[in-house]
């Protein structure tokens, strides 16, 4: 075997070429995984830098052009204006959040606590939120469920209550709590809006994860005040809603919204009443998640007939309808004005290239599946340990492995300042009021708060796992 001499002096002055290679490549790696680590600790700090920057009272809305002239929500939006909905203001406050408990950085925590105070300043009557905040026109319309508006913000605030000592903030939490409370239905679920307005608005609604955004916000304060019983009061209820709502078989899976006698009902009008399989896949993981919280087995039993149903509405192309025809497993397509159509095809292009009308599940479902049949293999203690628990240093160094590339992507994108611009960003071209959008879009740079949240997020947890494995080396 060849062998290379090291170090004249040295009692070991022979070591194998094949050891010595392994050593130095160990350590040539080991020396790349802390450079990068550097890189990405720094790429935190100018990002967090830079975004905090961009807020106005604290907040933030969802685009900004580079030379900061434009700023948009979900509308063209004002200096005193502000996003509730993500990827707004919440969900920058918890990218935020995070990057101070990885790497301890005061300054981001510094602009969570702005973004905080934000919310609490527009913080409705009621302890809710509607979908913007203008500092100029306070009117506590009313709290909105849709879109994660209003529960992203409840569990912004609770996840800083549990950092910061702060009498507002806990005050403006507890309101927001108690807001849930109020709100939830007889039956156990959430409307879409509040107060009640004698319309759809009031109905029990899962449309855009209304309902289970609303549960997570509930399992979470369960979890941060296990002591409050009127929380685990509003969790059973929330449980028995989730199954009593579930349409009977062969069609076992949910409704988007519920009027007062719990049955499918007319939203929009062209949201027609049916059986709707993106909600069912949401939903067997609610009931899941919902097990979990409170260790009741019972909330698996509606999950076997939803996923046959599932498997059985599939369509020949693949994918799956939003709304399926109650009693005939048809797939349903309704323009504006509750014009049914044959097909895709038929509908106005505002409708058919605005609205998800068919959705691939395939990934979905499977991994809901699969959690159910690891649910059923391992219980409630087991499922809870390994979802939360410690990965194993083979886990870490795959998810490790397959982060590399979109790290370094996300460090050699962002600009000297800070910022991650999404050039010729390409977006619905924005229409007259009254004209419908005819499938035009339009092109521009910008600063995206969902791209800093997806990057904050990336960044964060390479740093986690790394140090998760360097306490194995």
């Amino acid at each position: 075997m060849y062998a290379i001499k090291l170090f004249p002096q040295s009692p070991l002055k022979l070591i194998p070429v094949c050891l010595w290679l392994q050593v130095f490549c160990t350590t040539a790696g080991f020396s790349q995984d802390i450079d990068l680590k550097k890189q990405v600790e720094a790429s935190l700090q100018k990002g967090v830098r830079f975004f905090h920057s961009l807020n106005t009272h604290g907040g933030y809305v969802y685009f900004v052009t580079p030379d900061l002239s434009k700023r948009w929500g979900e509308s063209p939006a004002d200096e005193n204006t502000i996003e509730v909905q993500p990827p707004g203001t919440p969900a920058v406050g918890q990218s935020f959040l995070k990057v101070y408990l990885v790497t301890g950085d005061q300054q981001a925590l510094t602009a969570a606590k702005d973004a905080a105070y934000a919310l609490i300043a527009g913080q409705n009557k009621y302890g809710g939120w509607d979908h913007t905040i203008n500092f100029e026109n306070l009117s506590h319309r009313k709290v909105s469920f849709d879109d994660d508006q209003t529960q992203s913000a409840i569990r912004f605030l609770m996840a800083m209550d549990q950092q910061v000592d702060d009498p507002e903030l806990s005050a403006a939490t507890n309101r927001a709590l108690e807001m849930m409370i109020t709100t939830q239905l007889d039956n156990g679920g959430w409307p879409h809006q509040y107060p009640e307005q004698g319309n759809y608005h009031d109905y029990a609604t899962f449309n855009d994860a209304g309902i289970n955004d609303c549960i997570q916000v509930m399992i979470e304060a369960y979890q941060y005040y296990s002591d409050n019983q009127s929380i685990e009061s509003s969790l059973q209820k929330a449980a028995r809603f989730m199954k009593i709502s579930q349409l009977p078989p062969p069609q076992a899976g949910w409704a988007q919204q519920y009027n007062e006698y719990l049955q499918p009902a007319w939203a929009r009008s062209f949201e027609p009443p049916s059986v709707c399989p993106a909600v069912t896949v949401k939903n067997i993981n609610t009931l899941i998640d919902l097990y979990l919280a409170l260790e009741d087995a019972s909330l698996l039993e509606p999950i076997p007939d939803a996923l046959r149903w599932l498997h059985q509405v599939r369509m020949k192309n693949g994918k799956w309808a939003r709304f399926v025809e109650l009693g005939t497993d048809k797939a349903l397509y309704y323009d504006r004005g509750r014009i049914r159509v044959d097909s895709l095809d038929d509908l106005h292009p505002e409708r058919r290239l605005g609205y998800a009308y068919e959705t691939d599940l395939a990934s979905p479902l499977e991994a809901s599946e699969n959690r159910y049949k690891q649910a059923l293999l391992l219980g409630h203690r087991e499922l809870k340990r390994l979802e939360n628990g410690m990965l194993s240093k083979k886990t870490i160094a795959r998810r490790l492995n397959s982060l590399s590339k979109p790290v370094r992507e996300i460090l050699e994108s962002q600009e000297s300042s800070g910022a991650w611009i999404t050039r010729n960003d390409r977006f619905k071209t924005r229409m007259p009021p009254g004209v419908r959008w005819n499938g035009q879009y339009s092109q521009m740079d910008r600063i995206s708060s969902a791209v800093f949240n997806r990057n904050m997020a990336v960044l964060c947890e390479f740093l986690e796992l790394s140090r998760q494995i360097d306490t194995t080396r």
